[in-house]
């Protein structure tokens, strides 16, 4: 295949898998609405990992280093679990869609992580960047009031979904900031979407849920759910290696909005004007985040 066919294809699955990503939070809401919060997640990831085996193979895990495959597997897990969990958990659906922005200040948050410990350099558009995204976050919380009383009872309505939303920013970029220098190329999603499975399926066996007799429309969903999430990464796994990063990247800080506009299509859930102004700012503050770590060109 000639280079530039193979960068074009690159760059188209590349896109493909930003827009399959953002359709995952509101299939994750859907599927805990059918089978529960923590039996959905763990249907999900469990046929997801069946699925990225078949398609990307199982690696032999002797050959990864230790610390990729504790570090990395274990933030991994962590991440996926607190965002499946925090959308789960969520009230109503708006609210799932609300928790889908709070998670998406992970861009942000990979940056300063990047600066603070792998000495990355930043320029003055650091700071606006992380203001404009906390503010989109607050300003959707408040209802486009700013109201600091306002955030917070929204807040206190579900602190545990809003938690483990934050939680799951952090570790994401945590996840993002550590593991590619520990990986040495190698690719561990598929074991470790197996060890977020176990984790979860742990986790049901000690809460109280029970899992029904499912109808063919839950089972439809989650086996839509498990293709989108193994399509999104393997899509990726080939964009990385083929594609041009630098327009995949400045793509994937739109999935804010992107993912709020199928998550009102998938949930049924009209969206105010003021929540569209608050995805905006998050996605535009996460682009000058991305934007300051860019070098300056010379004159």
């Amino acid at each position: 295949m000639p280079i530039h066919a193979s960068s074009h294809r690159g760059t188209w699955l590349g896109l493909l898998a930003v827009i399959l990503w953002s359709a995952v939070p509101p299939l994750i809401r859907l599927l805990s609405e059918n089978f529960g919060p923590i039996g959905g997640a763990a249907l999900m990831y469990s046929v997801s990992a069946a699925l990225l085996a078949a398609v990307l193979g199982w690696p032999r895990l002797r050959d990864f280093p230790p610390r990729y495959l504790l570090l990395g597997g274990g933030l991994f897990a962590c991440y996926e679990i607190a965002l499946a969990l925090a959308l789960g958990f969520a009230q109503n659906r708006m609210q799932a869609i609300e928790l889908g922005i709070v998670n998406y200040l992970w861009p942000c948050f990979t940056v300063l992580m990047a600066v603070a410990f792998n000495r990355q350099r930043a320029g003055p558009l650091l700071l606006p960047g992380l203001c404009l995204s906390l503010l989109g976050v607050a300003w959707i919380m408040s209802g486009g009031a700013l109201s600091p009383a306002g955030i917070l009872r929204n807040a206190l309505q579900n602190p545990l979904s809003y938690s483990l939303a934050l939680a799951g920013a952090l570790l994401w970029a945590a996840y993002c900031t550590f593991t590619k220098r520990l990986s040495q190329g190698k690719n561990g999603i598929a074991p470790f979407f197996a060890l977020t499975a176990l984790a979860l399926w742990l986790q049901y066996g000690l809460s109280r849920e029970s899992l029904a007799m499912p109808a063919l429309s839950s089972i439809a969903i989650l086996l839509l759910a498990a293709v989108v999430m193994a399509a999104g990464y393997a899509a990726w796994n080939i964009a990385i290696a083929e594609g041009n990063m630098m327009l995949l990247v400045a793509a994937s800080y739109s999935t804010p909005v992107l993912s709020s506009a199928l998550a009102s299509a998938i949930l049924s859930t009209a969206l105010s004007f003021a929540f569209w102004q608050g995805a905006a700012m998050v996605a535009a503050g996460s682009l000058l985040c991305w934007r300051s770590t860019r070098p300056t060109r010379a004159a």
